[in-house]
């Protein structure tokens, strides 16, 4: 590669179920850009075009697949056969891949992709494109050892991550969670894995959030508590024990409430939602493009365990009260307990959620939330840096 030709990422998203996965992608992909870097996105999720995209980023949307079962996947919205579904997603990303020629492959979470739709580019670049780098990049939590351990034996997924990556970035601190003990990760595997730290988004500035709570009728002396379900798809129960808490509240609230139901949250729910909420005078939305201001613009987050939550939240430095969910993956409740022990963030166990739980916390959370702001404010977000250090290594060994 010459120096001043252009460096080419292809990114991967597989996306079948909510947010997380392309809102990493899109973090990562805007931070990464440079005049001589080019960065492709390969992504099934449906609400990809709603995103605006800087310079020189982009994205090949394919055809979207929603999880019936842990098996069995089904097309999102066209109706076709879903093994046709699959054999076209993997003819779209073969053939940007070998069309693309990227220097740098990142793959988001999943080694093989949905049903093994990347192996054979995996393959492929192995073989044809060896100087071309693979990268895995896991979040810090996948589920807990026994079920990790468990599935990546049947899978093979030991073997894939020796033969096919060039490197893991874990995106988070291996002192909170160690995959590598947690997952039995063999020396081979493991030497190749780089904790990059938690991820950051973007931080709007003092006035913007001075703007932000104006826009949205708070005034100065108000306490904000926003209430996400990230995609929404399996929210309802927060925002429904959330809705119900401040119905049974007989003395006026001492707070203002904004709800997020997310765009995957069915319709009927979202329905009995908005109506609940013009009752109580809540704002109730279905998705707000401007998350960060919003979550900024708070007091307290009331949200799920995912990843990519808890990292917004703690780049604007707002407090979070976890609801994690359990099923079908217990990653969520371990990211809260490991959370709450570095004094980053309190907890509600899904079996104990209610309204009289959520209000309990609340209120002992908005009159003392000290004892988070400090391990909040200390707390450091790496992954861009070193994100960054990797590329200019790979850089340097294809010149």
């Amino acid at each position: 590669m010459e120096k001043n030709s252009t460096f080419n990422i292809l990114m991967y998203s597989h996306d079948t179920y909510g947010l997380g996965h392309i809102r990493r992608t899109m973090a990562i992909a805007f931070h990464l850009p440079a005049k001589d870097i080019n960065i492709l996105i390969l992504t099934g999720s449906p609400i990809a075009g709603r995103f605006s995209f800087p310079d020189q980023v982009d994205f090949v949307r394919i055809p979207g697949m929603i999880k019936k079962t842990n098996e069995e996947y089904l097309p999102l919205s066209i109706k076709i056969n879903p093994g046709h579904a699959l054999e076209i997603r993997k003819n779209i990303i073969t053939a940007t891949t070998k069309t693309f020629h990227p220097h740098l492959f990142i793959v988001d979470k999943e080694p093989l992709g949905l049903k093994k739709e990347i192996l054979p580019t995996l393959q492929w670049i192995r073989k044809c494109h060896p100087d071309t780098r693979t990268v895995l990049g896991l979040r810090d939590i996948m589920d807990d050892r026994e079920t990790i351990r468990r599935s990546w034996t049947k899978k093979g997924i030991y073997d894939v991550l020796d033969r096919l990556y060039s490197e893991i970035w874990v995106y988070g601190r291996q002192d909170f969670y160690d995959p590598v003990e947690e997952y039995a990760i063999p020396q081979s595997i493991s030497r190749k894995m780089v904790f990059t730290g938690y991820i950051p988004r973007k931080t709007p500035g003092k006035e913007e959030i001075r703007k932000e709570r104006k826009r949205n009728s708070i005034r100065e002396e108000q306490k904000l508590v926003v209430v996400t379900a990230g995609g929404g798809g399996d929210g309802y129960a927060v925002l429904d024990n959330y809705l119900a808490m401040l119905e049974s509240m007989v003395s006026p609230v001492p707070f203002q409430s904004i709800l997020i139901t997310g765009p995957f949250m069915p319709k009927k729910y979202r329905t009995k939602l908005f109506r609940r909420g013009k009752s109580l005078g809540v704002r109730v939305l279905h998705f707000y493009r401007q998350m960060e201001k919003l979550l900024a613009a708070a007091d307290l987050a009331v949200c799920m365990g995912g990843y990519n939550t808890l990292c917004e939240l703690l780049s604007q430095k707002t407090l979070p009260l976890i609801i994690p969910r359990e099923t079908p993956r217990k990653e969520q409740l371990i990211r809260a307990e490991s959370f709450h022990s570095q004094n980053l963030a309190d907890y509600i166990p899904w079996h104990s959620l209610s309204p009289e739980t959520l209000r309990e916390k609340i209120f002992r959370l908005l009159e003392n939330p000290e004892p988070y702001r400090s391990g909040i404010r200390n707390f450091r977000m790496t992954a861009y840096d070193v994100m960054r250090q990797r590329l200019q290594k790979f850089r340097e060994q294809i010149c």
